[in-house]
């Protein structure tokens, strides 16, 4: 094999995914991928280390024998209520009167300057424009004449313990972890074009245990924000309304669930299996819909309530992008225009070649972002163990070789 071999490792709360790809000039080139439920997740966050350690390792082995290759490293998934996104800026004056390299680290780490708690640390800054003197929108401000130089980033933050987990259980699954990247923005890798990115799109990874947003504007993210609700819970209302077992619940939803009501049939029946050994029941497919409906419309409405509290719902002109294992169910795409008023599509992974029939489904845009992602770094990066003494600080120092790469 030619090039590099780049694994994106999607730790969900409903499957643990992971893919293999090449790193080629012209993009990446998918040579493998395993899937497992995954069973030591709640709401996108590790509760229970072994059973995520063995469902790791059952995923990893199925990617090793489709591509033939043995894995040690991974680009690691991060999501959970404990996701925070803000905006900051930092200015500083020039010293040259001309932009260097060094005025570019100096302005990113005066903006990444922010009082945060003890308990958070930064898992990405990202950089969404500069502006010198009075001229802004600027991607690449290198060699510039000016003054002053200003940065506006956004910053995503999340719990250490949280972060330290995920690297803990792939580090006993016999992985290394190269980064920790926030799902939503490895989705948008995998799903989001350059027009949609430019005009304003809000990206939202509909998945088992989180439902997380990113919107886009202008070339550059504007806003992150992770809900603790997602498709786990639609399967719960499932199982309560219908009384069915669990896991019965889950293929009733997969089968014949819709997010809207309207969508349904009037004469269309389902089989619904009865608990503890009761005789299955025939039921209308409407209620179905009817169970479902309000949980979804639920879940659109309060993500759709973070955008307008950033004060971007004017701002996605190109619609909104669902992603993530929920995005397949019926309607939901109908449901997203009825919430956001603006056009809705299913966010397949693109840009990709080789198996891509083996990975062509919303549910896995993270794992395939991931690898896109990474395929991106730099091949020099060092891989997180967690007996390093301090983590965060290493992602920081990385993330200043990051922009010199960028720019």
């Amino acid at each position: 094999m030619s090039g590099e071999i780049v694994v994106g490792l999607d730790i969900g709360t409903t499957k643990i995914c992971a893919v293999v790809a090449e790193s080629r000039p012209d993009g990446v080139e998918i040579i493998g991928m395993g899937s497992h439920p995954s069973e030591g997740l709640r709401k996108g966050v590790v509760i229970n280390i072994e059973r995520t350690v063995d469902s790791i390792k059952e995923a990893i082995e199925e990617a090793e024998t489709m591509a033939g290759c043995e894995i040690s490293s991974v680009y690691a998934g991060i999501a959970g209520g404990h996701i925070k996104g803000f905006n900051s800026q930092g200015v500083i004056a020039l010293k040259e009167k001309e932009v260097t390299r060094k005025d570019i680290e100096r302005v990113i780490e005066a903006a990444s300057a922010v009082a945060i708690p003890m308990d958070r640390e930064v898992i990405h800054t990202l950089v969404q424009e500069f502006i010198v003197d009075d001229q802004d929108a600027i991607t690449d401000p290198l060699g510039m004449s000016g003054v002053r130089l200003e940065a506006k980033v956004h910053i995503v933050t999340g719990a250490v313990t949280s972060a330290q987990n995920i690297i803990k259980c792939a580090n006993r699954a016999g992985l290394d972890v190269h980064d920790i990247i926030l799902e939503s923005l490895a989705s948008s890798e995998a799903v989001l074009s350059k027009e949609e990115r430019n005009l304003g799109v809000a990206l939202v990874d509909f998945g088992g245990g989180t439902t997380d947003m990113a919107v886009f504007s202008k070339g550059a993210i504007k806003n992150t924000s992770v809900l603790a609700l997602g498709g786990d819970n639609l399967t719960y209302d499932i199982a309560v309304g219908l009384r069915t077992p669990k896991l019965e619940a889950e293929k009733i939803k997969i089968k014949y669930g819709c997010a809207l009501s309207s969508m349904i049939g009037k004469d269309e029946t389902i089989e619904v299996p009865g608990v503890g050994g009761r005789k299955p029941r025939v039921l209308s497919r409407q209620i179905l819909g009817e169970i479902l409906e309000p949980r979804v419309e639920e879940i659109f409405s309060l993500i759709y309530g973070e955008l307008v509290r950033a004060g971007y719902e004017d701002s996605v002109s190109a619609g909104v992008v669902v992603t993530g294992g929920s995005a397949e169910l019926q309607g939901v795409t109908d449901m997203a225009e009825q919430i956001f008023n603006v056009p809705a599509r299913t966010g397949y992974p693109q840009g990709i070649s080789g198996l891509v029939e083996v990975v062509n489904k919303p549910m896995y845009a993270t794992a395939v972002g991931l690898v896109i992602y990474g395929s991106k770094r730099s091949k020099k990066m060092k891989k997180f163990r967690i007996r390093d003494g301090n983590i965060f600080n290493r992602v920081m120092g990385r993330m200043k070789t990051w922009f010199k790469d960028v720019i």
